[in-house]
Parts: C-alpha cells; sequence; structure tokens
C-alpha cells in the first residue's frame, strides 16, 4: 500500500544550496535553497522567488556563488534561509559566516563550506522563479580533498527532507555509478 502526498514539491534528494551576491554597498547577501540542482553541461538550475534581495543582487551584478550546505554548518546554513535580507541588513554578518571574493565572477565565496559553485547569470525568469547559471569553476577547500578528489566524508554535505522538514547528511557509499549496473547487461 502506498500514502498519496497529491501533487507536491516534495522528492530526494534536495541539496541544500546557499547562493550568495554582493548588496548593493558591497556587503554579502546569503540565502538558503534547496530547489534545484544541475542542468545542461556546465549549467545549474535554482528555483528562487523574485522577493529575495539575492535575486536583485544577481540581477545587477550577473553572477552568485553556490556553496554547498554542510552538517558543522547547520544552524548557520538554516539562519540565512530563515532571515530576510530585504528586512536585516545585518543578516550575513549574525550567519558568522566570512567571504573571499571569487576572482571569476562579481560573487562571493563562502570560506566555511567546503564546494562552491561560482556562476554567471544565463538567464533568469522571475514569473516562474527559475534561475539558470552558467558554471564557471567549481572550487573545493583542500581540507576537503582525499588524494586529489574530493572526499564527501569530509565536506558532510546535507539534504533537506522536504516530508518533515529536516535536515540530513550525505554519507555511506553504497555502490559505483555506472559500473554496477554493467552486472544486469
Amino acid at each position: 500500500m502506498r500514502k498519496s502526498f497529491g501533487a507536491v514539491e516534495k522528492t530526494f534528494s534536495q541539496q541544500v544550496f546557499i547562493i550568495a551576491t554582493y548588496n548593493e554597498d558591497g556587503t554579502v547577501d546569503a540565502m538558503n535553497a534547496a530547489w534545484g540542482g544541475i542542468g545542461n553541461d556546465k549549467e545549474i538550475f535554482i528555483c528562487l522567488s523574485a522577493d529575495h534581495r539575492t535575486c536583485k543582487n544577481f540581477e545587477r551584478t550577473g553572477a552568485f556563488t553556490v556553496s554547498m550546505g554542510d552538517a558543522d554548518h547547520i544552524a548557520a546554513c538554516d539562519f540565512v534561509g530563515m532571515v530576510s535580507g530585504n528586512d536585516d541588513p545585518e543578516k550575513f554578518r549574525k550567519s558568522g559566516f566570512t567571504t573571499t571574493p571569487s576572482t571569476l565572477v562579481d560573487a562571493p565565496i563562502i570560506n566555511e563550506l567546503a564546494v562552491c559553485v561560482e556562476c554567471k547569470v544565463k538567464s533568469w525568469d522571475p514569473e516562474n522563479c527559475h534561475l539558470f547559471g552558467e558554471i564557471v569553476n567549481v572550487s573545493v577547500d583542500e581540507n576537503a580533498l582525499t588524494n586529489g578528489n574530493v572526499d564527501v566524508d569530509k565536506v558532510k554535505p546535507i539534504i533537506f527532507n522536504p516530508f518533515d522538514h529536516s535536515y540530513h547528511i550525505v554519507g555511506k557509499k553504497v555502490g559505483n555509478a555506472f559500473k554496477d549496473g554493467s552486472a544486469l547487461m
């Protein structure tokens, strides 16, 4: 037997994205968004309602960064999704995050989050909330690498569970992509 939830926005897994931009005065704004993912080659997609300060910022600068929320910074990641930059100009400072300017796009990199996707705005449709970004670079803190590769156990990325509004850590390896299925060929 199955339980029906109806036509709702509930799927797994929803990566916790922290989108960062610069405000007009050069200060940083960041927000939490879980509705998105990788689109075409070198493209990221995020659904954002147009009333966010972040949207006004990337409309002006043409750029944004997307950092992966992690287990070590759940409170800060959640906080930037709870408080609007339109209402609290000190929001980013209160989060405890710090930044370094990207050298490739006009947007900040959040130092505390190991994985960051640096993007140029490819297209933005405020009517349907669709933001597409061209991936210019993916930068990863060297402390999150093992033998030159990103180590998921060091990054400790989190996902959002829309069924009960909880965060979960991504973890245990259970298979090998593009390999395990060959047993059925």
